[in-house]
């Protein structure tokens, strides 16, 4: 019965990942970047960021924050850097360790406190903001934030979901 169970999980949470790329088909014309091409990339990173925040509905509101959090300060970083243009090659940098020393003490302060979300999100939104053309602060922040929240809830679904098939596969023995 385990394997019967197993497989039905493994089934539920392809069957997650496809509804996923269906809600990208959807989505993507009506991203203000992107030219159509979809961001189902950022969902899925998401996803995998609700399991390591501890797959609690809780950890999925941290996570939630924590991406904010890191698109807020990805932005920051970028106006800094630009302030800080003087500094030649050093100008990015520079910024970089200012604001990644600032956002560490976030560690400390209950619900926001998730680095490793905030890296992720940063890492995403540095991704569109290098590679997306026209990619603009507010566009990039309003796909991420989109995608980010679906693989959220997605994680959220999945634990949800494969609790009740194993509860449902516990009664059958």
């Amino acid at each position: 019965m385990k394997n019967l169970s197993f497989a039905a999980g493994s089934a539920y949470t392809a069957l997650l990942a496809f509804i996923i790329v269906c809600i990208d088909n959807v989505l993507k014309p009506h991203m203000p970047l992107g030219g159509g091409n979809g961001f189902t990339y950022i969902a899925f990173v998401a996803w995998a960021v609700y399991f390591f925040s501890g797959c609690t509905l809780k950890g999925g509101i941290r996570a939630a924050i924590g991406y904010v959090i890191g698109i807020t300060f990805s932005i920051g970083i970028m106006l800094l850097a630009g302030a800080l243009g003087c500094l030649g090659c050093f100008a990015v940098p520079t910024a970089v360790f200012v604001v990644v020393f600032l956002v560490l003490y976030l560690e400390k302060v209950p619900w926001i406190d998730l680095i490793p979300a905030m890296f992720v999100a940063s890492g995403c939104y540095f991704g569109i903001m290098t590679y997306v053309p026209d990619a603009q602060f507010c566009t990039a922040a309003t796909v991420e934030i989109i995608y980010g929240f679906i693989g959220l809830l997605f994680g959220w679904i999945t634990i949800t979901g494969k609790g009740c098939i194993e509860k449902l596969f516990a009664k059958k023995q």
